[in-house]
């Protein structure tokens, strides 16, 4: 079992900076693919992109590369998104997730473990 504890979510103004934290516990992290992704209100939940945390290989969604950076931290179960030059639409509550499938993807239904999400809110 894994358990997902995001922070770093928060208030912001237009063009300025978060960075999100996912720890993850449970047995299972080093192979696994860890995942973000962001709802907004009356929206369907998107993928920002992923990471596999035994090789560090990122996979961005098009529609945040170049803004929204995935990283990792080994020694502390971390995954981090790096998010800059923040607009308006990017305001949603930001989800990481888990998946055990053996290798990185951006469907959804493919994540076995969710966190309970933080609030990102640009104005």
């Amino acid at each position: 079992h894994v358990q997902l504890v995001e922070s770093g979510g928060g208030s912001v103004q237009a063009g300025g900076s978060l960075r999100l934290s996912c720890v993850a516990s449970g047995n299972f992290y080093r192979s696994s693919c860890m995942g973000w992704f962001r709802q907004a209100p009356g929206k369907e939940r998107e993928a920002l992109g992923d990471i596999f945390t035994g090789d560090g290989v990122t996979y961005p969604a098009d529609s945040v590369k170049g803004r929204f950076t995935i990283s990792r931290d080994n020694a502390k179960n971390t995954v981090y998104l790096q998010m800059n030059s923040l607009k308006p639409e990017d305001t949603a509550m930001y989800y990481c997730a888990s998946g055990l499938m053996g290798y990185c993807s951006l469907l959804q239904h493919q994540y076995n473990f969710w966190g309970q999400g933080t609030q990102v809110t640009v104005s």
